[in-house]
């Protein structure tokens, strides 16, 4: 029984993970050793590397755990009910004991440690979504018994999320919640009619929020956008010594370390920026082994959806590869110029602990959802073939 669960795991998708993050380990020491010693941080070169060392293995040891425990259980109330509460009850409490930084009152300041709860909402929403529209399969398409009532919990962690001021996580959370609404199975219409109450919703946030949203600072990036060239030394400089990092590293690049950019030019570089780096030092052949993991993972994840029979799992893997891919998009675009930059870290590759920690939880659960399609096919055909010869041919006939 073991023998065959531990033989059922995606091992090419766990590579995967592990080896894009030790790349993304090796990175953060490349990109942030001018930064640590900068007057803005004095410490140690080695700081921000050790730190991301220790946050590798504590979520190393988690997504074992979570590879192994069975996601099924996810969706029972004992869990599902104290995650929905707890999760509410912790962004609240942001407005109260959370720490401020880049305007935002996001965080938790505990010693030396910073815990953005806004990363964790993101796969709460996805683990409650693809729990709730499983279990309305037989109803999905009556509005106001199978569509709407999961969609309370989506619009309080999105308002409390926006208010901090987070608009960047709050879109992405928006659009993850977007994928599994749409694979839920329900209909076009009812579909049409989410979108327009979405609308109707956003509008007196939007309105409420409107000093903030369509502030000097939030418009003048849709400016920097267009051209940051015309001011490169105030608004468009983060945007500016990006392109100089991507253009200076061509193909091949200037060698792991030798990055240029990173020396006081580019904010932020073991972080948002860290895209910029990988192209200046490794050239085309960093970018490129970077992108062919992410796709590979979310590629792999979509996959995996498909092939679930069971609509949780199904669901589960969807928003899980959904937000990988997302969040790469809005990270790569953003320090291209081709969207307004937003802060969003690279999945697996920028520092942070928040980001590192709920990955792996992430990937935990998507590994063993593929472990149960592949157990489940695996144990079938094995049945199969050791059924007599007259039994198997009625068996492949019916199938």
């Amino acid at each position: 029984m073991i023998k065959k669960i531990l033989k059922s795991y995606d091992y090419s998708l766990i590579f995967v993970i592990v080896l894009l993050s030790l790349f993304g380990l090796i990175m953060v020491y490349s990109s942030s050793m001018a930064w640590a010693v900068s007057p803005r941080y004095d410490v140690a070169s080695n700081f921000f590397y050790e730190k991301q060392r220790l946050f590798l293995i504590g979520s190393g040891l988690i997504f074992t755990f979570v590879a192994l425990f069975p996601y099924k259980a996810l969706k029972s109330n004992r869990i599902l009910g104290p995650m929905v509460l707890g999760s509410l009850v912790v962004l609240g409490a942001l407005f109260v004991f959370g720490h401020v930084a880049g305007n935002a009152q996001s965080w938790f300041k505990i010693g030396p440690l910073r815990i953005q709860p806004a990363e964790f909402a993101k796969l709460f929403v996805i683990i409650y979504l693809a729990a709730v529209y499983a279990k309305k399969q037989t109803y999905i398409n009556e509005f106001n018994k199978g569509v709407v009532p999961p969609l309370a919990y989506l619009f309080l962690v999105v308002l409390l999320i926006a208010i901090q001021p987070d608009f960047g996580t709050a879109i992405i959370v928006v659009a993850i919640a977007g994928t599994i609404i749409m694979s839920s199975g329900m209909n076009l219409k009812n579909l049409s009619k989410l979108f327009l109450i979405a609308l109707l919703m956003a509008a007196p946030l939007v309105i409420t929020l409107q000093d903030e949203i369509f502030s000097e600072k939030r418009l003048a990036r849709f400016e920097v956008m267009k051209n940051p060239f015309l001011d490169e030394q105030d608004k468009g400089f983060h945007l500016v010594n990006s392109f100089i990092a991507i253009g200076s590293g061509g193909i091949n690049g200037l060698g792991l370390g030798q990055s240029v950019q990173k020396l006081g030019y580019l904010p932020e570089s073991h972080t948002d920026f860290i895209m910029s780096v990988i192209a200046e030092e490794l050239g085309i052949w960093g970018v490129g082994f970077v992108i062919l993991c992410l796709s590979y993972i979310v590629l792999r994840g979509l996959y995996i959806g498909l092939k679930c029979k069971d609509p949780f799992g199904s669901l589960l893997a969807i928003g899980i590869s959904s937000m990988i891919g997302i969040q790469s998009f809005v990270n790569l675009a953003g320090i291209t110029g081709i969207i307004p930059l937003t802060g969003v870290p690279l999945p697996f590759v920028s520092y942070g602990g928040s980001s590192l920690l709920q990955l792996s939880i992430a990937m935990g659960i998507l590994v063993n959802v593929s472990m149960f399609v592949n157990y489940e096919e695996n144990y079938k055909k094995a049945n199969v073939d050791n059924k007599p010869d007259n039994l198997r041919n009625v068996t492949n006939l019916r199938a």
